[in-house]
């Protein structure tokens, strides 16, 4: 349930907690405005760099404490499709052109309400960051390491189906 999600967006009512049969809702007393909570769709790029030994590409988000790197991840925007949005995403944060693009898998991301629709993406250019990316690095498949979560696991069974067994970084213990 959204805690930051307390009035209506219709006519300012204080929303109210119901039970739906299935799971608690935000409703609107007033208007009957339903705050349904759907998870937002997120696009991921598992980029492999035609240009480069077909490396793959993984990045650091500037938000990011510490060294983590992973997938090019964004939001889809109103009126494109999956595909035109992780090319778009791409483009805009690595500068890299598309030549090819393939569904990979989807994941659920139930910590941030999202769910991950991640392609594989072969890639060509010269890599120029976006400032929402502190840095990137390139990765063999023998070399990468999968996180234990949502992109890291859509990852590993990449990894997998080409015939690489995925090796692990070691993830604090929550």
């Amino acid at each position: 349930m959204v805690k930051d999600f307390r009035f209506c967006p219709c006519c300012a009512t204080a929303l109210q907690t119901q039970h739906d049969g299935e799971r608690d809702r935000l409703r609107c007393p007033a208007c009957d405005f339903t705050h349904w909570n759907n998870p937002t769709p997120v696009l991921a790029a598992i980029i492999e760099l035609s240009d480069r030994d077909n490396q793959i590409l993984l990045a650091r988000n500037a938000a990011w404490p510490g060294r983590m790197f992973a997938l090019i991840t964004g939001f889809m925007e109103a009126g494109e499709s999956p595909e035109d949005g992780i090319r778009r995403e791409i483009a805009e944060e690595t500068s890299l052109s598309v030549s090819s693009l393939t569904l990979h898998g989807v994941c659920d991301f139930q910590r941030m309400n999202q769910v991950i629709i991640a392609y594989h993406a072969v890639a060509h250019g010269e890599i120029v960051l976006s400032p929402e990316l502190a840095e990137y690095r390139l990765f063999t498949p023998h070399t990468v390491r999968c996180w234990p979560g949502s992109t890291g696991l859509l990852l590993a069974q990449w990894l997998r189906a080409r015939g690489h067994e995925p090796q692990w970084m070691e993830w604090p213990k929550p």
